[in-house]
């Protein structure tokens, strides 16, 4: 290989591993997927100020990015649910979050119920976390987890609002 080709290689596979840990928090030498659901509250803070159809769009893109990055820097680290992989956590917090406005209570409480759910993996998220050794699995169990916690979420903010 070519030194302008392992150069360029070594800084798409910096990328990857750069995104993949949310900018790093996956690295936390402890709970580091609780560190890279903290990447989604300075996130979520931005996009509620986006329209809802751009909120959507930026969901989707962040979902994709996800499943491409989850795939690559498991195959990087040869294992495809590293725990330096969040980048999984950070849509699945922002599924929990999605379309509300933002408040310090909505971004802890949608905290909480999302790394409760994502702790627990309830079916079917443990079924994606089992069966789908890839960067389509690793961040579908997240999902399932953010599905259940922004209906948790909301149903804790019609209760107490």
């Amino acid at each position: 290989m070519t030194e302008k080709g392992s150069i360029e290689q070594w800084g798409y596979r910096k990328l990857v591993l750069f995104l993949s840990s949310n900018a790093g928090l996956g690295y936390a030498p402890v709970a580091p997927g609780t560190f890279g659901t903290l990447a989604g509250i300075p996130v979520f803070y931005y996009l509620s100020r986006f329209s809802w159809s751009l909120q959507l769009i930026t969901l989707i893109a962040i979902l994709c990015l996800s499943f491409w990055v989850c795939d690559i820097a498991g195959k990087y680290y040869a294992e495809a649910d590293d725990g330096r992989i969040v980048i999984d956590e950070l849509i699945g917090y922002l599924i929990t979050t999605a379309f509300l406005p933002f408040s310090w209570p909505v971004a802890i409480l949608g905290f909480f119920w999302f790394r409760v759910f994502d702790i627990l993996k309830p079916p079917p998220a443990n079924w994606f976390d089992r069966e789908m050794k890839n960067g389509l699995g690793v961040t579908l169990d997240d999902v399932i987890a953010g599905i259940y916690a922004a209906i948790l979420l909301r149903i804790c903010l019609a209760l107490f609002s």
